[in-house]
């Protein structure tokens, strides 16, 4: 899937029931990511941290949705093993994973190509995370390799950015932002307009090639 694209409304069995996938997301943002099998130690790790942040996830308007290849009864299995070993997720596993044996699904949303489907070494390769606005658009993926769990503090992040643009279209968020401080007003933004949509103010920098391209407010 690249930036931009609508994600179907597959059909899926979860650990949850069955979904649409429209319906279920409603009007809610979504984090789908998935997983090349069960039993895998950084994956282990993942699906448990993402539960712990689950209270986090909700206060953004946000769902969690976790594919793996292997079929609903060993992700049931799964789970139980993710609980014991991240003891910090509050009551029941609070979001549910997609059961794609087959890996139609996966290559359906580009995580692999059809011929590659049945290779298992391939498949080590659907490490996929896509953060979905509520029309059903990919704004933001992520593709990792085995060796390497994701930052769920980075994934909350990329969140609080994608809304934060979208509510206001005038101002992008640079390297290393967190909530709160300094963002990038958009150069087709002139000054005097920028001085009406931050009245509190804006810094200028001035840069060695006389280009004006660089100004930031906290003031936002």
């Amino acid at each position: 899937m690249r930036l931009g694209q609508t994600v179907p409304n597959f059909e899926a069995d979860t650990t949850k029931g069955p979904i649409k996938f429209h319906e279920w997301q409603g009007n809610s943002w979504v984090v789908l990511f998935s997983h090349p099998a069960d039993f895998t130690p950084v994956c282990t790790t993942e699906l448990g941290r993402i539960a712990v942040h689950q209270p986090e996830f909700a206060k953004r308007n946000t769902k969690c949705l976790a594919h793996s290849v292997d079929a609903l009864h060993s992700h049931v299995d799964w789970v139980n093993d993710i609980k014991s070993y991240c003891l910090d997720i509050p009551g029941d596993f609070p979001y549910p994973i997609i059961a794609d044996p087959t890996r139609d699904l996966a290559v359906s949303l580009g995580m692999l190509d059809e011929e590659q489907k049945k290779d298992p070494e391939v498949g080590k390769t659907i490490r996929a995370l896509f953060i979905i606005s509520p029309d059903h658009k990919v704004r933001l993926s992520m593709f990792y390799p085995m060796s390497t769990g994701r930052n769920v503090d980075e994934i909350l992040r990329t969140i609080d950015s994608l809304q934060l643009t979208d509510r206001l279209k005038v101002v992008a968020t640079p390297a290393n932002w967190t909530p709160g401080t300094k963002v990038m007003i958009l150069p087709n933004v002139t000054d005097e307009e920028a001085h009406k949509l931050f009245p509190k103010g804006f810094d200028k920098v001035s840069m060695p090639s006389g280009v004006n391209y660089v100004r930031t407010t906290e003031n936002y």
